[in-house]
């Protein structure tokens, strides 16, 4: 069932744009990372339930060459079964429990991590697609110009040569929009490998967003899933210190034997066993669980110092491409909109088409930094999403 249902989702998304929010809660339903990670946290529950089972019992036969007729022939049936320290079985299982703890945060992480992936790359298709739409934009808006001089103007050597000029600049709007539409079909490809079915059209609209404040980013810091996988590896490091220091005391073996003889009565033996920590191993080894929760406690104090330090990284992108987006739509495009029009106007009485040109391409270019500005701002932004553990 969950199969069909999987093929007819594929088919649909095939046929139909799809939006960002259903890329998403499509792949966190059906990615096969973070399937692995689901088997892996089944599979712990079966070690949570070994872990406080007792050992299996030890049942030994033995047998001697002693003639029947002395008292010291025998046959022995033993049945051995250790019994572990008051509260060891418990602190074993404590120690899966702590494993499917872990587990779990890291499936949070993995799906976190996925959604950031996926934002990226459906941004980078949005800045792709409106860089294709601008360039094809202009490509028609210079066919029609060159068209336009050619008819109102006598074509001069001087007026040729800016002809040349224009049809030299389509000719590299041209390649632009070839090098744009391939590296539209491999963003795509990507996303649909993210995405773990196949994505033909993504519907998505992006636009600036407010002014980026580092400390509202740094407030959602206390979800930070690196954080939240350290703090669980603490947890179950310092379950293993608990089980190492009760591993100090030693279990208990309880032996029961059955003796059989040809000629003389039977018994039976009863009897206790138990190990001698004699050697310091079982210190050694509360030592070593001891340091390696310390080096856990190292590396989260690191991944704090790493994640703030990454924070800001992504605040300064943003803020970046805030300001970047402002200076192109508030100062940079109706200065030079003036200047294209007065360029535009003068096409229509032979002026020069060079200038034109480089009003043309300056405006282009103005406007290819808008874009990659939005772009830029969403991407970092669902970067520090990903800081803050958002999936959405």
């Amino acid at each position: 069932m969950k199969t069909l249902f999987l093929t007819g989702l594929i088919l649909a998304s095939s046929l139909s744009a799809l939006s960002l929010s259903e890329i998403i809660d499509k792949s966190l339903a059906y990615s096969p990372s973070l399937e692995s990670i689901n088997a892996r946290i089944t599979a712990n529950t079966h070690a949570t339930d070994i872990a406080n089972q007792f050992s299996n019992p030890e049942l030994s036969l033995t047998s001697n060459s002693i003639d029947s007729a002395e008292p010291m022939s025998q046959t022995v049936l033993t049945i051995k079964q250790k019994i572990p320290y008051y509260g060891k079985r418990d602190a074993r299982q404590e120690i899966t429990l702590a494993e499917d703890a872990l587990l779990k945060e890291k499936l949070s992480a993995a799906r976190v991590a996925l959604v950031a992936r996926i934002k990226t790359q459906a941004y980078r298709i949005w800045e792709l697609r409106e860089l294709y739409k601008i360039i094809d934009e202009y490509v028609a808006l210079t066919k029609q110009n060159i068209e336009l001089y050619e008819s109102y103007t006598i074509v001069s050597d001087n007026e040729h040569m800016g002809i040349m000029k224009a049809e030299l600049s389509l000719a590299d709007l041209e390649i632009q929009k070839s090098v744009l539409n391939a590296t539209i079909y491999s963003a795509y490809a990507q996303l649909s490998y993210l995405a773990a079915f196949e994505i033909k059209e993504l519907n998505l609209t992006l636009n600036m967003g407010e002014k980026p404040n580092l400390e509202s980013y740094e407030s959602g810091l206390i979800n930070n899933p690196e954080l939240l996988v350290k703090a669980k590896e603490l947890a179950k490091e310092q379950t293993k210190v608990e089980v190492a220091d009760i591993n100090n005391y030693p279990d208990l073996n309880l032996i029961a034997g059955y003796a059989y003889r040809e000629n003389f009565d039977n018994y039976v033996n009863v009897g206790l066993s138990l190990s001698l920590p004699m050697y310091g191993t079982e210190d050694a080894q509360e030592q070593q669980a001891r340091a390696m929760a310390l080096v856990v406690v190292s590396e989260k104090e690191d991944t704090k110092i790493a994640v703030n330090s990454e924070l800001k990284v992504y605040y300064a992108q943003m803020r970046s491409a805030y300001e970047i987006y402002h200076i192109v739509q508030d100062n940079a495009l109706p200065q030079i909109a003036h200047m294209f029009e007065l360029s535009n106007s003068s096409i229509a009485t032979g002026g020069d088409l060079f200038k034109y040109i480089d009003v043309l391409f300056d405006k282009l270019a103005l406007e290819q930094k808008s874009i990659n500005a939005v772009s830029n701002y969403n991407k970092a932004n669902a970067q520090i999403a990903k800081l803050a553990g958002e999936i959405q």
